[in-house]
């Protein structure tokens, strides 16, 4: 796959998330399940951290030193992207809240994210 529409794909998923952390709450459909909002917050960086894996790997061609770079820069990506959207959710809306627990979610979504992309190495390489 390009390495321009991985990037596209990165940044449409990227602003996905952001429009959904952002908009005012009342306009998010109120969901009975527990801990419902720390497990969109896990799938949202889960998909995010995938995302950019995919891109970074094209972007530093392959070695299996560059490999762990795209890891390393796609997990540490997401989270600083997490805490920016939580003082960002702080700062500019009336209806929510920076959480730490949401950045601990986020975090842990990043992490399961990279150990899926190194435990699926194979097939993620053909994309």
């Amino acid at each position: 796959m390009p390495k321009q529409l991985l990037l596209v794909w990165a940044i449409i998923c990227s602003g996905i998330i952001t429009y959904f952390c952002l908009t005012d709450s009342s306009n998010v459909p109120a969901v009975n399940f527990p801990s419902i909002d720390k497990i969109v917050h896990f799938c949202f960086h889960f998909g995010f951290t995938i995302s950019w894996i995919l891109f970074f790997k094209k972007e530093l061609k392959g070695k299996e030193a560059d490999d762990y770079k795209a890891y390393l820069i796609s997990f540490i990506f997401s989270v600083f992207f997490g805490i920016t959207i939580e003082i960002l959710q702080n700062a500019l809306t009336a209806t929510r809240a920076a959480d730490v627990s949401d950045i601990l979610a986020n975090a842990l979504g990043a992490f399961t994210a990279v150990f899926s992309a190194i435990a699926f190495k194979k097939q993620i390489d053909k994309i």
